[in-house]
């Protein structure tokens, strides 16, 4: 890029500033801008996010409150571009920057601002945008989110600091700053110079006990209340000060006190980096104490304890992605986590002419995925643990998908549906259900869905339209949560029970559908010395009569999904025998819910196309 900005110089207020990444640090600086007169776009992937802000604006709470609306809100960073910006403000983590970075374009002339933690990553963006429009900026306030579009400010140490890293800007800095501390966000202008101390001052107190709060699941005040911390705290930050000097950068001789002292000072709150860490997510610890173990290299100097947080720490995000993902060899960046090939092999490959339709079923054990082409034939399919609230192994898989096949329009469903934001609609498990076992056998039917929580009767008519449904009561007997307990109970691996109980001719079922008294009535019958064959077939009976009790119409055919009946088929004889009449399993039932939130995204796209307006929600 050769073009640079040509605001050096001139007052901010009313200027356009474009904002990517709406953590906290995003969220307050909008805000701020957005109170200073300027006009500001916001961008950031997570729809849901996006989509409470266009509801209900910015809210920040605690140290520093205000509401404020935002009138250019969007998804796709591209839509900046076309925006005509004066300044970016780049608020995103440091690993998801080079994605950031790659959609720049010769022809941009806007300021770049780094409001980022950690070391050098100005530098990533002055490669790409060039140094004479490359800013940085040293935040000294933070907060945590309540809601997607609620930050709770936690603290504000004034002042901020910015500087262009090559000083060419620093005119535009003065006004920046001298704008922001106007509405009450000090914040200093200082030369490069000055801007790598600050920085590296920042990035110690960073380093000194993100990565030991969140291994330690401590927040900062209980890591300041114990001795034993305090002294790994002091010696983390003793080894950055010794790279920091080989760099030319010192700091005054108390330095480590104050460092100490500011610590203790901190409140009882988590930092960045220790959240990602607990909540199982990537995080920016190459930029953090990893830089300083780069840079002690560098000068050869040891910096044992910030290597040994390094190393946990990506040892740690690494296990977790694998662990998610249930993949044995998942090998991430240094830089930036690369997509994840669905495709492993060429077998799996499937050749796609056409525009593709994604499907996404939530479950509260399993998330499944279905990928349908333009005459609803299946493209691909697959499955995830749900172990958490965590996103980050749904965003890999989603993402792999996009690059792998051409997504037009996507559909999620399931027990997590309405906190997922990436997809174009929502609906529910029922309508999704229906719709996939019409495309198979149209016409009048019953659909039993046997899932992790709960189960679900849906009767269609004629027309295949959903005209009654029934679910079972918020207790889980008889679901496949049911069924994992009291399998662990009676210690019979359950990919065996339905083996099992086909060898049996026992009777009785579980008296209690209480998960804890059955557990307790399963361990009376081992006492008993009851054979384990019969003990699965006393399990499946209890469940057939738990879902007996939802109403059936035996006069229509009777169709089983769901991952429960794909695992324990036996279930089918039970419910024949119970119903009197046949009952069919559709083929991979565990899909399809998945393949019914395809379908349904693929007619949505079509009634889009055709100029009706799309749907987020239906009312079943």
């Amino acid at each position: 890029m050769t073009a640079y900005p040509s605001i050096n110089g001139e007052d901010i207020s009313q200027k356009k500033i474009g904002i990517v990444g709406l953590g906290p640090v995003g969220l307050i600086l909008a805000a701020h801008l957005q109170e200073a007169n300027c006009e500001v776009a916001i961008c950031d992937t997570d729809k849901l996010k996006i989509n409470l802000i266009r509801r209900e604006g910015i809210q920040l709470e605690g140290v520093i409150q205000k509401q404020v609306r935002i009138k250019h809100i969007c998804n796709h960073i591209e839509e900046l571009w076309d925006w005509d910006m004066d300044i970016l403000i780049l608020a995103l983590k440091s690993y998801q920057l080079p994605a950031v970075l790659k959609t720049f374009r010769e022809e941009d002339d806007f300021a770049v601002i780094s409001a980022q933690n950690g070391i050098d990553v100005e530098q990533e963006i002055a490669e790409e945008a060039g140094e004479p429009r490359t800013l940085r900026m040293v935040i000294n306030f933070a907060g945590n989110l309540n809601a997607p579009n609620v930050v709770k400010v936690t603290f504000f140490n004034p002042p901020n600091y910015l500087s262009s890293v090559d000083d060419s800007l620093l005119p535009m800095a003065k006004d920046f700053a001298t704008q922001l501390t106007a509405i009450g966000l000090e914040t200093l202008a200082i030369d490069s110079f000055e801007l790598i101390k600050r920085v590296w001052e920042k990035t110690i107190l960073n380093a000194s006990l993100s990565a030991l709060c969140g291994i330690g699941k401590f927040t900062i005040k209980e890591a300041m209340e114990f001795p034993d911390t305090v002294e790994i705290i002091e010696q983390v930050i003793e080894e950055a000060v010794e790279v920091a000097e080989a760099e030319k950068i010192y700091f005054e001789d108390d330095f480590i006190r104050k460092c100490l002292r500011y610590l203790k000072k901190a409140g009882n709150h988590f930092p960045s980096l220790a959240v990602d860490i607990i909540n199982n997510r990537e995080t920016e610890i190459d930029h953090i104490n990893g830089k300083f173990v780069e840079y002690g290299r560098k000068h050869y100097i040891r910096t044992s304890l910030n290597l040994v947080f390094t190393n946990m720490v990506k040892a740690m995000t690494q296990k977790s992605l694998k662990d998610q993902l249930g993949i044995a060899a998942f090998n991430l960046s240094n830089k930036r986590q690369k997509g994840l090939n669905i495709f492993k092999n060429k077998k799996d490959r499937v050749k796609v002419s056409g525009p593709c339709y994604l499907g996404i079923d939530l479950g509260s054990a399993f998330t499944k995925f279905t990928v349908i082409d333009e005459e609803e034939k299946v493209v691909y399919q697959t499955i995830l643990p749900t172990l958490n609230r965590d996103k980050v192994a749904l965003k890999h898989v989603m993402q792999a998908i996009r690059d792998e096949l051409p997504i037009q329009f996507s559909c999620a469903t399931g027990y997590g549906r309405k906190h997922f934001p990436d997809s174009d609609i929502i609906k529910t498990e029922i309508l999704c259900a229906a719709a996939g076992v019409s495309r198979q056998y149209p016409g009048e039917k019953n659909i039993i869905d046997i899932g992790g929580e709960d189960i679900k009767v849906i009767r269609c008519d004629a027309d295949n339209k959903v005209d009654k449904f029934y679910l079972n009561d918020k207790c889980a007997a008889g679901t496949g949560a049911f069924i994992q307990e009291v399998a662990e109970r009676a210690e019979i691996p359950v990919s065996d029970m339905s083996n099992l109980a086909s060898k049996s001719d026992y009777d009785s079922e579980l008296n209690s559908f209480c998960t804890v008294f059955a557990k307790t009535e399963i361990m009376s019958w081992l006492f008993s010395g009851a054979p384990v064959e019969d003990i699965a077939r006393g399990i499946y009976i209890s469940i057939t009569n738990r879902v007996s009790k939802l109403r059936v119409d035996t006069s229509v055919p009777v169709y089983l999904v769901g991952g429960v009946i794909a695992h324990h088929p036996f279930l089918k004889t039970l419910l024949q025998e119970k119903y009197e009449r046949a009952v069919e399993i559709l083929p991979q039932p565990q899909y399809t819910v998945s393949f019914g939130a395809a379908i349904l995204a693929r007619r949505q796209y079509q009634r889009n196309l055709s100029g009706k307006e799309a749907e987020k929600t239906e009312s079943i």
